[in-house]
């Protein structure tokens, strides 16, 4: 089967954007459905599959959160441009964080972090802090798929709950490598506002000029998009969850999470009285939108432009100078010889393409495909040569009827177009440069296109 693309002018065009190019765009990526999901399976509300098994992750405490760990590592490990790994606490199998780090394509060594604990002190703790999880996890998601200038660090720190002893470890290994961390962004509980205010609390370290700078750019981002939310400042901050770990060490750090400081807190956290169902689902997919605009911002959008244009029977992707993947999105696999900017599927199916653009490689989304209507030629009703040719191009039917011959550059640029009804049709190449096209013949009956090498 002939694996092939061509851009058909003149049709009606469609646009397919695909991930985001803006932070306005990540923002409104951010999906709720996604994370009340996450809330829920890493609660115990609903089963979830760990380790290819259907398991309750009920209990996250201490002594039984090795389910909860894994859970957050395949998380993380299905996305892409992701490096993930667990951390061993002091060596203990049974203690650890999970990182995942996403590189920079421009400054890999400037690392923004955002953080949130994942294990608990009862059964459920949806709120404390399955809320911070689910948020870290939905941000890793909408930003995994965009190539960024800056280092993100997703961390998932174990221990909060007996002492911030996850990410002491961390960060005290971090202080020993010298590594550059330029801001840690710490979620802890931020699914409940009971007075339904949309208030929150940025808990920031009194003369510390880092951490007060994220909490005034936390600020500007939330009043550069149209969030409705209410930031409280509150200095001194508390010294109670994992952004202190960084703070006694020097880094930039900042707790975000529900108003405490307007007694707003959820009644019922420590207990296993705190479930999904106290949420306020609103607020919580704000602070969640919020978090993704500030890491965004601060890890800076770069890239490719991977909108894809469909038009007639043929996919292109608008970005011009760079190296193209096409990818048969049901089995996962790459469509071998689609790499050119246009493809044109043989058959129905949903598709995708991967973009390299220098450093940065990005997919677009997968699009669905159904608008192939006529079967093609079998290989005795149409031959085609020489191939690889020079000057003339054989083409053998075997009925005489009226067919369309279009001949494409890789680019989609339209190169040749006439009809013929004669059994045998020439085309003349002589003046085409060296390279390869394609050829869509198209009856009223059968279609083929065919991958054409110009010597």
């Amino acid at each position: 089967m002939n694996k092939s693309y061509f851009l058909l002018l003149g049709c009606l065009l469609s646009v397919i954007t695909s991930y985001s190019q803006s932070v306005t765009d990540i923002i409104n990526s951010v999906n709720l459905d996604s994370l009340s999901l996450t809330v829920k399976e890493f609660s115990g509300e609903v089963p979830t599959v760990v380790n290819g098994n259907t398991i309750t992750i009920l209990d996250r405490r201490l002594s039984n959160n090795n389910l909860a760990a894994t859970y957050v590592f395949e998380k993380l490990d299905k996305l892409e441009n992701m490096v993930v790994e667990t951390q061993l606490i002091n060596g203990d199998d049974n203690r650890r964080n999970i990182i995942a780090t996403q590189y920079g394509t421009t400054h890999p060594e400037k690392v923004y972090m955002i953080c949130a604990h994942y294990d608990a002190v009862a059964n459920y703790c949806a709120d404390d802090n399955a809320s911070g999880v689910a948020a870290l996890l939905e941000v890793a998601r909408v930003l995994s798929g965009q190539c960024l200038e800056n280092t993100i660090v997703y961390a998932l720190w174990d221990e909060e709950e007996v002492g911030l002893i996850g990410s002491n470890y961390y960060a005290e290994q971090a202080k020993t490598n010298g590594d550059e961390i330029l801001g840690v962004y710490n979620l802890d509980m931020i699914g409940y506002d009971g007075d339904n205010d949309q208030s929150f609390d940025i808990d920031v370290k009194r003369n510390n000029e880092g951490s007060q700078g994220m909490s005034d750019d936390i600020v500007a981002v939330l009043g550069s998009y149209p969030f409705k939310l209410n930031a409280n400042i509150v200095i001194p901050g508390t010294e109670y969850s994992d952004h202190a770990s960084f703070w006694n060490r020097g880094y930039p750090a900042v707790l975000v999470g529900e108003a405490w400081s307007e007694k707003d807190q959820n009644p019922k956290y420590h207990s296993k009285d705190d479930r999904f169902e106290l949420f306020n689902l609103g607020y919580f997919h704000e602070m969640t939108k919020l978090s993704a605009g500030y890491m965004a911002t601060k890890a800076v959008l770069t890239g490719v432009d991977h909108t894809v244009i469909q038009s007639g029977n043929s996919l292109k992707a608008i970005q011009e100078s760079a190296t193209y993947q096409w990818y048969n999105c049901t089995t996962g696999v790459a469509i071998a010889d689609a790499t050119f900017q246009t493809y044109l599927p043989t058959e129905n199916g949903t598709y995708k393409v991967e973009i390299t653009s220098g450093s940065c490689t990005e997919f677009s989304d997968c699009y669905e495909f159904g608008t192939l209507g006529l079967p093609t030629f079998l290989q005795s009703e149409l031959k085609l040569y020489p191939n690889p040719v020079q000057s003339h191009l054989t083409v053998e039917r075997s009925v005489a009827e009226s067919a369309d011959f279009t001949l494409y550059d890789v680019s989609g640029k339209l190169v040749l177009n006439l009809t013929s009804d004669k059994e045998t049709t020439e085309l003349q190449l002589n003046d085409l440069a060296k390279g390869v096209y394609f050829l869509s013949v198209e009856s009223a009956n059968k279609r083929g296109v065919y991958k054409i090498i110009k010597d």
